[in-house]
């Protein structure tokens, strides 16, 4: 499935931000689709991902502070953020597959990743 983030951008910590995931073709409901963001230096790290059932999962650095969420109708996947802080700052992925365990990456080609999407949390 093919799949298009929107919604970075520069915000203050503790703000919040909303990124969607829009499938042009497929439904989103078929597939189970996550999010996943790269920092430099850093390794690209699965933070969260919604199952075709509805289940959701969160990594630990994330958990209570971020919601995935699906609307159909838009077919589109959200990732609502709040608290937002400095090292949440990274360019934002959305994927499919995702697991239940987010350390586990989907095996893609590098060229499906896309350009993401950046969000920058700065004073």
């Amino acid at each position: 499935v093919q799949l298009v983030e929107s919604g970075g951008g520069l915000v203050q910590p503790r703000g919040s931000l909303r990124l969607s995931c829009s499938a042009s073709k497929d439904s989103v409901d078929n597939y189970d689709i996550g999010w996943f963001r790269h920092a430099p230096g850093k390794e690209r790290e699965g933070i969260s991902c919604t199952s075709k059932i509805g289940t959701t999962y969160y990594a630990d650095s994330v958990k209570g502070r971020f919601t995935i969420s699906r609307d159909k109708a838009k077919n589109t996947v959200y990732l609502q953020m709040t608290s937002l802080k400095p090292e949440d700052s990274a360019i934002y992925y959305c994927a499919s597959p995702c697991f239940a365990d987010l350390a586990l990456l989907p095996i893609v080609p590098d060229d499906y990743w896309g350009q993401g999407t950046q969000v920058t949390i700065s004073a």
